[in-house]
């Protein structure tokens, strides 16, 4: 008899797209689909679960499972599933709305999942895609986090704060408030091009009433290939993205067990569009993290398969099924810092323009 794990996760900008995997009981993909976001704080809890169940039914078509055939364990590694109440609230209404759709769920943040595709004891997870977060996890279970917070109130460091950073240095030196580091021409035209703008008054629907953070947090991608080919202004976006970046790393450096760094390093998963840039942020990056002392090296990996697998994982563990899994190939190694502040490339892919 096939068991079957599956999760549904947000992959490229968090909260704008959902990725599923089914899982046989070898740990082999039987089936897989995308979606819609499942963020609940932005749709709804009846709306996230019912995108999540369209998932699960059109991933078991493929996999040639029954619709009455109820998946042994769930697993989901959602964004804005930080909070156990939320959690529980929507683990209940998939129970409800949907009983035939798996007999377990394990329900965690979009960084738990992430996590989990490349290590089965914890570590550090630094997303920064549409938003930023970070996540520490130590072995014992305790977590700490910095970010996270949406873009009212941070997201620093990711797609969306690039793009709003662009607008509002071009805005302050536009109104002789306070000069940008660098021409504001090359991204003022940019920013016209993106949201379809001819003055600054046209922006403020974009802010307001037809704010579409996805769609504003794109612009990053534009930004990126304006810094590629030299334009200062748009590198010193990248530079200031590198700098929280890494500060986020270095806010939650204290809370790090002994027990998770026996080996040496504190492996950090990277996560989101924005580390495809990682030619554009890594010198200010680096530099910011060296000014701490490091008590452990930073191993810096990406992982190269979905984050959906780490669900898996924590789903088949939840529901007490030892799923078979190979941590050193689902990821590969970006950029190492030792503890002596020194720096060295990984084998990881080489990186692109931002997709932000």
């Amino acid at each position: 008899m096939i068991k079957n794990f599956t999760r549904a996760a947000p992959v490229v900008c968090g909260a704008t797209h959902s990725r599923l995997v089914i899982c046989d009981e070898s740990g082999q993909s039987v089936g897989s689909t995308s979606g819609l976001g499942t963020n609940h704080w932005g749709i709804g809890i009846p709306e996230c679960a019912r995108r999540i169940a369209d998932m699960v039914e059109r991933a078991k078509e493929e996999a040639n499972i029954s619709r009455e055939t109820p998946l042994t364990s769930l697993g989901l590694s959602l964004s804005g599933c930080e909070q156990e109440a939320t959690n529980r609230e929507l683990e209940q209404e998939l129970r409800n709305t949907f009983p035939n759709l798996a007999d377990s769920y394990a329900v965690s943040s979009d960084t738990m999942g992430s996590m989990y595709t490349a290590s089965s004891i914890g570590g550090m997870v630094l997303i920064s895609g549409t938003g930023s977060n970070c996540l520490l996890r130590n072995p014992d279970g305790s977590t700490a986090n910095c970010g996270g917070w949406g873009n009212f109130l941070g997201d620093e460091g990711s797609a969306w704060y690039i793009s709003y950073r662009a607008v509002k240095v071009v805005f302050d030196d536009l109104d002789n408030f306070e000069k940008a580091v660098a021409p504001v021409d090359k991204t003022w035209a940019l920013i016209k091009e993106h949201f379809s703008i001819e003055t600054r008054y046209d922006m403020l629907s974009h802010c307001y009433a037809k704010f579409d953070k996805p769609f504003f947090a794109n612009l990053c991608k534009k930004l990126a290939q304006n810094a590629e080919n030299g334009d200062e202004l748009a590198l010193s976006l990248f530079r200031e993205a590198g700098v929280h970046l890494a500060r986020m790393i270095m806010a939650l450096l204290p809370n790090v067990h002994e027990e998770l760094v026996q080996s040496g390093d504190l492996s950090v998963v990277c996560v989101g569009s924005v580390w495809s840039s990682w030619n554009l942020i890594k010198e200010a990056f680096t530099k910011e993290l060296v000014k701490q002392s490091l008590k452990f090296n930073l191993k810096l990996v990406r992982i190269t398969k979905s984050s959906a697998y780490g669900a898996c994982y924590l789903g088949a563990d939840n529901a007490g099924f030892d799923l078979p899994r190979n941590y050193s190939d689902n990821f590969t190694v970006l950029h190492t810092i030792s503890k002596s502040g020194k720096a060295t490339t990984g084998n990881g892919v080489a990186p692109e323009s931002c997709k932000c």
